[in-house]
């Protein structure tokens, strides 16, 4: 058996054995959403730690351990902080935590995150509804022996995101007076932020946000099987756009600041999934 695999066997085994929990969503919480599990109506909370072989979160912000619950009768398994590729994980690693979700028997994977602007017409505080993609540094998570029992060698990636999810969260971000933007997400490794230069190589290719993360999990849900949505907390702009220099409390202080806002567009998006 792959190793890969072996491992997020053992993982699977380990949660079954603490709760009998089937989901329907796997929700991935970024910077500034670590408080969202307060909405739910919580069954059952499992620490990272506590799972054998798990990759054990150490971002500032990142609670590190998954909650299962229900929102507006739709049941979550929550991951209260995610795994970055900057942290010195394996890649296999930091996308074992959505290839569990997937196996636990979620469907749905939506992803949520904190990212610099790129684009001018951005503000801190403002939410991007991710369209599309572009990774650049991160190692791709299939590369290697493809595992059979998750998905195919080669996935198409043309329809990461999901179109009807998308609609209906365009639909509940209008329900709640929210301007929603959209645009592409480009995830960098990390952790230091981009310079200038390479924000202006960014803005070339097309991109609209950037951050340290998601694409790689978006990558291998799509392998697996998941129907994928995403939205962006835009929490900064980026360097050489910002007039000032980028700290880690900045995101992590404007992440909070749009959390209110970002929590009831979350809520309202999975009840009418």
């Amino acid at each position: 058996m792959d190793q890969r695999y072996e491992k997020l066997q053992g993982c699977l085994k380990y949660v079954k054995s603490r709760t009998d929990f089937v989901p329907e969503i796997a929700l991935i919480l970024g910077s500034g959403l670590g408080d969202y599990a307060k909405n739910m109506e919580v069954e059952c909370e499992i620490p990272y730690s506590e799972i054998p072989g798990f990759p054990v979160s150490t971002a500032p912000g990142h609670d590190g351990r998954f909650i299962f619950g229900t929102i507006g009768g739709k049941k979550l398994v929550c991951m209260k902080g995610r795994v970055h590729y900057y942290e010195g994980y394996d890649i296999s690693d930091v996308v074992l935590p959505t290839r569990l979700m997937r196996l636990l028997g979620a469907e749905i994977l939506f992803l949520t995150n904190a990212s610099g602007g790129i684009r001018s017409d951005f503000n801190p505080g403002d939410f991007m509804l991710v369209t599309d993609h572009i990774s650049l540094f991160a190692p791709n998570p299939l590369i290697g022996p493809n595992i059979d029992e998750l998905g195919v060698r080669f996935p198409d990636m043309s329809h990461v995101y999901d179109e009807g999810l998308k609609s209906k969260i365009r639909a509940a971000a209008k329900e709640l007076s929210i301007d929603l933007k959209e645009g592409i997400y480009v995830q960098l490794t990390g952790p230091s932020y981009e310079s200038p230069t390479e924000i202006q190589m960014l803005k070339n290719l097309g991109g609209d946000a950037v951050g340290m993360s998601t694409v790689v999990e978006a990558i291998a849900g799509n392998h697996c099987g998941f129907r994928i949505c995403c939205i962006s907390c835009i929490c900064n702009l980026a360097a050489g756009i910002a007039d000032h220099e980028l700290t880690g409390e900045e995101v992590i202080e404007a992440g909070k600041a749009a959390a209110p806002l970002f929590e009831k567009l979350v809520t309202r998006s999975i009840e009418a999934f």
